[in-house]
This record gives structure tokens, sequence and C-alpha cells, in this order.
């Protein structure tokens, strides 16, 4: 096999370029697809070729040509089976804030201008290119910025450095910052003018160019200015104030790409869930690996202890155990015969099946499940932030202040009217430069969000904190949320005089060799007791039954009612106490001794101790707290009852918990969802407010906007008292930066003039920007000392 690359080809080189057969788009006749990415690459343009077994390929990047030199087969064979393209650089990208701005591949949103992101992320997608490039100018230019602005404000404490010298040191140092690190804003800002959207970047950029422009004019013809805008020997230069709003700003692009970043984490870990190959079984008999896109229904598949299933099918052959839990919220592995169904990415435990398949790609219940995470995060409209929400009219009344302040300066001002004009036109422009506008609402959410960490509540975003505070409705999984998640030893009910070590000790012997959920609670109580176990002999597994076995002499079986019923042993005698145990939601499994009852032994989920108080410190802050579990609604009531929920679902898949929060919705409620498991994860990015324990899974987390560490229901309390006390702190924060803005921009303008003779020069517009922005930090920073965000 032989590698040849090529660099940037010449003309000759590209009119005689190989033509990528194997990667060639029918009916295009100079357009190839990157086997790599599939983006379409043309190959009289295409700066990367690789030549691989006699074929040449096209790609449009230099990582796209080292990812497939390091694995080539992998792609080719993607290619060949038609699979998804393994990169999301050639997918539909959307806008996070305006779902219908759609355009393929990377690029900005021409309403709001963020970034926009893929549709559908696969798995192996690269890190988000704007977020490189931004890390590349923050890191390169925030020294320079740091530099500018202490010569600004120290340098004349440095004698020995000419004012003249120290200008242009300003000057050289922040041209990099400006001109480079900001091109990105202000191709937006250019946008915003472009496509009539003013928004943010108008005022970003504007307020940049604003006080750079002006800066460079002081600086190369400070002539141009009257003699009272001297200060220090030099005319007043703000080329900090230019380098440092940049610098500012993309870091805080930075922290918002990360966060972003992090969305399509549910939809990747779901991913991650379906197994990449299944032993299919051919006609003759014989197994052999393939590739899970090659599945079709109909094929016969062997899944191994210890496999996933690979996809949704009926069992033919074998018994197993099968743990759902991560797709149907069962704490409890269920035991699988023929003619039983399975759920693909579902974990076989302890035997070996043949299954058919039946529902393979999109019609999967996996497959569902990504598409209903996928459209319900794409689905929720955030938002408008205060700031947005004035945004457009605040951006044109500067706008329309800094012109007719130019134009009545200009014609009806004193000499030289003109130079007055552009002047105190700029010094509305520095003035109302969106500083402390920007830091109002991204201040007040990084201070409250580490405070709320300290108090065991993660928020995923500013949205959550936003909207928690609104939540009129709780919708709560049972198993892992209201529950431990783990089956525990409640009770042992005693029989034929057997004491509760006895009845304990035997059973956990038998249990020794099996790996039921159950077994483990048994084996666990009689560890805690210091019980010693015996080894079992004759051991077997009864399907949906129980399991049987030796002691010594003894002949043992555990099971349920109908295990006890076909060995002929009479459980008269505490049957009532253990159907009292079932309805109170446990689960009971009765010990025979060489045919004669031993006693009975109760396992259930033991239901958290912070719970109940957590549940009723909602019900009397007026939230309705309602029941949705995937167990039998027998069950779900018996744990409903104990804790005082009336509105109690059980048998609820995920799918219906989605149309659940979306039909609460429909009725005008503003629903929250807490759950721990990957079955939640629709509902949990259906809902308004989606709350992951954080004892649970990642999916769970990744889908939900709130994450209670501890898996501690209270935590939703002092979730909701911080969202409260930071929309208010943002509201405050907001109406410092345009209280300045309202009281700056008319001096700026010059209406002081006329009855006091005073202009507010572009220095003192630097400075009363630079108190706006102290005073929203500040103010931001009280909440990192608030009592309510603090309290446990």
């Amino acid at each position: 096999m032989s590698h040849d690359t090529h660099g940037h080809p010449s003309p000759a080189a590209d009119a005689s370029a190989p033509a990528c057969c194997a990667t060639k788009k029918p009916g295009a006749a100079a357009t190839h697809i990157d086997p790599v990415c599939g983006m379409s690459v043309d190959p009289a343009t295409a700066a990367h070729h690789l030549q691989h077994a006699g074929t040449m390929h096209c790609f449009c990047s230099a990582r796209c040509l080292e990812k497939f030199r390091a694995d080539p087969g992998k792609y080719l064979q993607a290619q060949k089976s038609s699979e998804t393209p393994v990169t999301s650089v050639g997918a539909i990208y959307t806008c996070p804030m305006h779902p219908e701005i759609r355009q393929t591949g990377p690029g900005i949103c021409p309403i709001c201008g963020m970034a926009l992101e893929p549709e559908a992320p696969s798995l192996d997608d690269e890190e988000n290119p704007e977020l490189r490039d931004f890390s590349r100018r923050f890191r390169w230019t925030l020294p320079l910025s740091l530099v500018v602005m202490l010569l600004a404000m120290f340098g004349h404490y440095l004698p020995w450095l000419p004012i003249g010298t120290r200008t242009w040191m300003e000057l050289v140092l922040s041209v990099p910052v400006v001109l480079w690190a900001g091109w990105p804003f202000y191709e937006r800002w250019w946008q915003s003018f472009r496509n009539r959207s003013p928004n943010m970047w108008t005022l970003i950029g504007t307020g940049v160019i604003a006080a750079f422009s002006y800066s460079l004019v002081a600086t190369l013809a400070p002539g141009l200015f009257p003699a009272s805008f001297a200060e220090h020997g030099r005319i007043g230069v703000y080329f900090e104030a230019a380098a440092v709003i940049v610098s500012l700003t993309l870091l805080g692009q930075l922290l918002e790409l990360k966060a972003r970043s992090k969305t399509s984490a549910a939809i990747k870990a779901l991913l991650n869930l379906a197994p990449r190959t299944a032993r299919r079984i051919d006609d003759s008999g014989h197994d052999e690996d393939v590739l899970l896109d090659q599945i079709k229904a109909g094929d016969r598949l062997r899944v191994r202890p210890g496999e996933k299933m690979p996809v949704d099918g009926i069992v033919l052959e074998g018994r197993s155990s099968v743990d759902e839990s991560m797709l149907t919220g069962e704490a409890i592995p269920v035991e699988k015969g023929v003619d039983d169904k399975v759920i693909g990415a579902t974990q076989n435990l302890n035997g070996s099946l043949v299954i058919r398949a039946e529902k393979v790609g999109a019609d999967s219940m996996l497959a569902q499940i990504v598409q209903l995470v996928a459209q319900a995060q794409r689905s929720r409209a955030p938002m408008q932030k205060l700031a947005d929400k004035v945004s457009f009219w605040f951006v044109l009344g500067v706008i329309a202040a800094a012109i007719v302040t130019f134009v009545v300066w200009g014609l009806s001002g004193p000499e030289p009217s003109w130079t007055y004009a552009i002047l105190n036109s700029v010094s509305v422009l520095i003035i109302a430069c969106p500083c402390a506008l920007g830091l109002a609402t991204p201040m007040s959410i990084m201070v409250a969000t580490g405070r709320a960490a300290q108090a065991g509540v993660l928020f995923r975003d500013a949205e959550a904190i936003e909207h928690l505070r609104t939540i009129d409705t709780l919708i709560v999984d049972k198993t892992g949320t209201l529950t431990e998640g783990r089956p525990t030893f409640r009770e042992v009910l005693l029989a034929n005089d057997y004491s509760a070590d006895e009845v304990i000790g035997l059973a956990a012997s038998l249990e020794r060799g099996s790996e039921h959920p159950l077994a483990a609670a048994i084996i666990g109580e009689a560890k805690k007791r210091n019980l010693s176990l015996n080894e079992a002999g004759d051991f077997q597994s009864h399907t949906g039954k129980g399991i049987t076995g030796g002691v010594g002499a003894r002949k043992l079986a555990l099971g349920n009612r109908e295990m006890m019923s076909e060995s002929q042993v009479e459980i008269g005698a505490i049957a009532a106490k253990a159907e009292n145990l079932r309805s109170e939601g446990a689960g009971v499994m009765y010990l025979a001794v060489d045919g004669r009852l031993a006693g009975a032994i109760a396992v259930a989920d033991a239901i958290k101790a912070s719970t109940r108080p957590a549940l009723d410190a909602l019900r009397e802050a007026g939230v309705h707290v309602i029941m949705a579990s995937g167990d039998a609604q027998r069950t779900a009531d018996a744990v409903g009852r104990s804790l005082g929920i009336d509105d109690v679902r059980g048998d609820v898949r995920p799918k219906d918990k989605a149309d659940l929060v979306k039909s609460l919705q429909e009725a005008g409620h503003r629903v929250a969802m807490a759950g721990d498991g990957i079955n939640d994860a629709p509902a949990l990015a259906a809902a308004n407010i989606g709350i992951a324990m954080g004892t649970g899974t990642d999916v769970a987390m990744s889908s939900a906007q709130v994450t209670l560490v501890k898996g501690d229901l209270g935590a939703i309390l002092r979730a909701r008292t911080i969202s409260e006390a930071t929309v208010r702190n943002m509201k405050q924060n907001l109406g410092f930066a345009f209280l300045y803005n309202a009281l700056g921009v008319p001096i700026a303008a010059g209406v002081l003039y006329p009855a006091f003779g005073l202009l507010l020069s572009p220095m003192i517009a630097a400075l009363a920007m630079s108190l706006s922005s102290v005073s929203v930090v500040a103010n931001a920073l009280r909440l990192s000392k608030s009592p309510t965000a603090s309290a446990r």
C-alpha cells in the first residue's frame, strides 16, 4: 500500500489531477466527496490529496487527510455502506436561538450573530472551529491588551518614558488586538447592518471602531483637535479601551462556546450506548461479526453474556436476565425467554440468546429516544435576555444620537464646529460602548453558578437560572430520584421456628451463585449481620420464578409464590403479611428448606430520607408534584401513597414521559422534570427545566439544565432561591448599565453646553464607561455572599 501526499497543486497538476473515482458524486463532473467528512471537494482546487489502493482521494483539509491516512479502511467502509459522515463538517448547522436558520457547514446567525452548531451531532465531531479560532486570538493578544492598559493607567508615573513615545507604543501594541483579534466582531458588526438586524455586535463593533479611530486620528493628526482637549502634553487617546473591549468580548465568547458545546453531549452519550458490531448467524449456522448498519430486519443474531443487544428483536433461543434500566427505568433485570422482545442497547447479563432483528436503524427504540432528545433541544426557544429585548431600539437610539450630535454641532456649534461635531459624536459612541451591558448578565450568572455549586446545584446555562423560578409543576421519576435506585433489604418474615439469621444466611448462601440485583441486597444484609455463608451446590435458575440448590444436606428453594406452589410448599401463615409488603412496593421471596417454608425476605428500593421533606416543601411553595415511573402502577401507587403524592403515573415509557411534559405545557404550565436515567432524557430535554440527579447517568445530566450533585430533591428549593436572587441581580445590573447610558449619552451629546459650557470629552466618556462596568461587577459579586444562595 502506498501513500502519495500532494500539497497545493500547480495549475498543471490541477488539470491532470486524477478524479477521485471512488468518492465522486453521481452526476457531478467536477465535484467529489471527502471520504472523512462527506464535504463536497473540487479536485481542481483541492489542496490535499492522498492516493490509496490505486485511487486518488480528495480532502477538504489537512486534518481530514491525516484521519484518513491513519485508518483508510474505516472511512472507505463507512462510505461503501452509505453510513452517515463521521463528522458534521458537511452537515446542517443551526442557530440555538433561531432554529429557523439552517445552512450547510458552520457559520454565524444572520439575526443574532451567534455561532451556529450542528443540528445532529455525531460521535466524532471535532472541536468547534470558532472556539479554536477565538482561543488562539485571545491567548496571543491578551498580554498586549494588559500592557496597553498598564501604559495608559500608569505610564505618566514613568518620567523616563516620553509621552509621545508612550502614545506610539499604545498604538503599535493595540493594532494586533483591534485589527486581528477583533476581526470576527467586525464581520458580525457589518452583517448586522447588511441584514438590518441590530444586535449586541452592532454596539461592540461601533464602540471599538469609534474608540480606536478617534485615538488613531489623535495620534497621527493631533492638530485637528482644539487645545482644550490636550492633557499632559497630548490629545487623549483610548487605545486601551478598544483593546480591552476586544479581549473581554473574546473571553465572554470562549465561555459561551464551551458551555454550548455541551448541549450535544446527551445525544452523543445515547449514541455511545449502541454497540458498533453485531454477531450475525448466516444460513450455514456460522457466526460473523458485522457492522451494525449492515444488519437487516429478519437477521438472526447471537448475543453472548455481558454483551449489549445490537437491535430491537425477538428471542428465538435461550434464556437470560436483561438489564433494561438504561432505557426503561426498571431497576430489576427482566427475565427473557423464547418469543420475548428485547430492546437494542440493553445489557444481556447471564445467558446466551439468539434473537431475530425486528427494528433496526431509525426504527429502533434507541434511535427514537435520540430523535426525541434532539427534537426537544431544538424546539425549546430560549427566553430572550432583558438586554436582547431592548438591544434593537438601544442600538438604533445610540446611533441616532451620535448622528444628531454630529449634524447639530457641525451646523450650529462654535468654531471649529465640525471638529466639535466629530469629538462629541465619538463621545456618544464611547460612553454607549456596551461593556457594562455585556457584563450585566454574564457576571451575575458566573457568580451565581459558582455559589450554587457550593450548595450542591449545577446549572447548565443562564436560561435554567432564569426559568427555574417560574416553575409550577414538577414531574419526578421514582427509581433513583425518589428512591436510592438499588434494591436493599427491608424485612424478614419467619415461619416454622426458623430464626431471622437462619433464613437470611441460607438465602444468601444460595444467592452467591446469582448475579441478580436482589441477590446483592440479601448478601449485603448477611454481611451486615456478620453471618457465615456456605457454598451452594446444584444451583439452578428458574426464569421468572426463582432459584434452587443445596447447602450441605438441605435442599433450598428461593422464589415467588408460583415456585412455592409448584414445590407444594404451604405459605398460608405469612401470605397476608407478604401481600401487604408487596402492596407497599416491596419484592418478596419465599424460602423453602427441604420442602417446608422457612420464611420470606422482602427487598425494596428504599426511599431517600430527604425525599418526603423536600416534596412537602415544594408543595408548600405551590409546586404541583407528579410521579411518573416505568414501574408497574401498583408499585408506583405504593410509593406515591407513602410520600403523599396524589398524581401517580405507572407503566410510563420514555415517549410517554415526554408526551406528559408537552401536554402540561400545552395546558399553560411551566414544567420541570426530575430524573436520573437514560429513559428520562427525552422528558428532561422537553421540559422547561430538566433536573438530573448527580447520582444518575451521564445522559440524564447532559439532557438536563440543572443537576443536583447529591441527588437530593431538597436542592431544588435552594436552586429556586438562587434563581430568584440571580434574576433580581441581573435586573439591577441592567438598570445600572442603562442608567449610565441614559445619563451619559445626553451629556456626551452636549446638552449641558448651552447652559453651563460643559462638554464630555472622550476621556471622561471612557471613565464613565469603566465606572459602569465596575458597578455592575461589584453588584454581581454580592451574590457570592448572599445567605439565600448559600443556604443548605
